[in-house]
């Protein structure tokens, strides 16, 4: 699809750091007007002043903790109050821990299930509406390559994008025609700041190569303005070929494999 950059209002969640950030400053970059949100007043007011400093776009801020209840809906109509017609949905933001099932908060298990699933799906039924009745539009939706295998140590935040990638799937087949365009993006392990509040423990999870935030977002707008985009894009070689290869295993293998690559131990051997 042809994208006019210049003609889109995007909210975006999670826009504060790392792949939501990169998101921003590349979308602001191509002249889309922004709203950001995220949990982090400070570190969103700070970002909104960089890209209004360097972009010719509009950047709103809307500061908000998604794992709160109604946040979504609150989001949606203070957006509405303020006019703002928005025209993309990205839902980037997540909440993520890593430690055993047992030995986890539970309701900091609740809270990602909030932020990644609930969320979500919420800012979706507000704003596809719109862009339906509009017959143009987009929503990009985060999940993982997560999505695809099990996850110890991070069985609820594994479970939220599982429920990203189905839900998205479902989406695409039901919107076909509507002029509105969904998918998910899968990532595998990045450079960003999102496992530094997990834990000594969580070091494993960025013990190999890291894609970057940038190149997820590449991955996802190089999809985005594909020919007849398909309901989910795996960023990086090594990831399609890994999420490939999972599909040949037994979900008895694909657990115990899973549980030896998220081992702490396997990092603090070395």
């Amino acid at each position: 699809m042809t994208v006019d950059y210049r003609a889109q209002t995007v909210l975006l969640t999670g826009a504060s750091s790392g792949i939501g950030a990169a998101f921003a400053r590349t979308l602001a970059a191509r002249g889309t007007n922004l709203v950001l949100v995220a949990r982090r007043a400070d570190r969103l007011t700070s970002l909104a002043e960089e890209l209004r400093r360097t972009a010719d776009a509009r950047v709103d801020v809307i500061p908000a903790d998604l794992a709160r209840p109604g946040a979504a809906d609150e989001l949606h109509q203070a957006v509405t109050e303020q006019g703002i017609h928005v025209t993309g949905l990205i839902n980037n933001a997540a909440s993520g821990s890593f430690a055993p099932f047992l030995e986890s908060e539970p309701a900091r298990l609740s809270a990602e299930v909030a932020v990644g699933a609930l969320a979500p799906m919420r800012l979706t039924a507000a704003f596809l509406p719109g862009m339906v009745n509009a017959r143009h539009g987009f929503v990009i939706n985060l999940a993982s390559v997560s999505a695809y295998l099990p996850a110890p140590r991070m069985a609820v935040y594994g479970a939220t994008k599982a429920f990203s990638l189905s839900f998205t799937e479902s989406l695409w087949t039901e919107l076909r025609g509507t002029g509105v365009t969904v998918f998910a993006v899968c990532p595998g392990a990045t450079a960003t700041d999102f496992t530094s509040s997990m834990g000594p423990d969580a070091a494993v999870l960025t013990a190999g190569k890291l894609r970057r935030p940038d190149d997820v977002v590449t991955t996802a707008l190089n999809h985005l303005e594909g020919r007849d985009p398909g309901p989910v894009v795996i960023d990086g070689r090594a990831n399609r070929l890994g999420v490939l290869t999972s599909r040949l295993l037994s979900r008895r293998r694909a657990a115990s494999t899973m549980a030896r690559v998220f081992d702490p131990r396997r990092v603090t051997a070395r």
